[in-house]
């Protein structure tokens, strides 16, 4: 005696394949962070950043004046009208920078749990305990 056998997914048609997917029910939780700069600032370009995938745009305020991300912001504007895609706006904005000032070029183990001083005077020398630092104003 000879059973069928037992189809436990739906058999595949050619015209099944063929066929555009169906919508994700979820949304991407990838984002894709694009920066915006000299040459990636025109309405064209963003637009095809945009169609590449880039869900969030950066400004970099380290450098550039107030006029010149207002155009580039405007520009985003337009290609996101154009292309009507969504994209966030990221700023990245400029704050002190402290490094730590290693003159001996030997590595330095810090441990968990261990007070650490930092330092403004860059002629101490680095140790697990004392980190001299670029930071003038730090005890300000």
């Amino acid at each position: 005696m000879q059973s069928s056998p037992l189809l436990l997914e739906e058999p595949i048609r050619m015209a099944s394949i063929l066929e555009p997917s169906k919508p994700s029910f979820f949304p991407a939780m990838t984002k894709i962070v694009g920066t915006l700069g000299p040459k990636s600032r025109s309405v064209d370009v963003i637009s095809q950043c945009l169609e590449a995938g880039m869900s969030v745009a950066r400004f970099d305020f380290s450098w550039g004046d107030p006029e010149y991300h207002q155009e580039t912001l405007e520009n985003l504007r337009a290609a996101i009208k154009s292309t009507k895609k969504l994209c966030a706006v990221m700023l990245d904005t400029v704050g002190p920078e402290l490094q730590v000032v290693n003159k001996t070029e030997h590595p330095i183990s810090l441990q968990a749990d261990t007070l650490v001083v930092l330092t403004p005077d860059q002629n101490k020398e680095a140790t697990s305990n004392l980190l001299p630092v670029n930071f003038s104003g730090l005890s300000k």
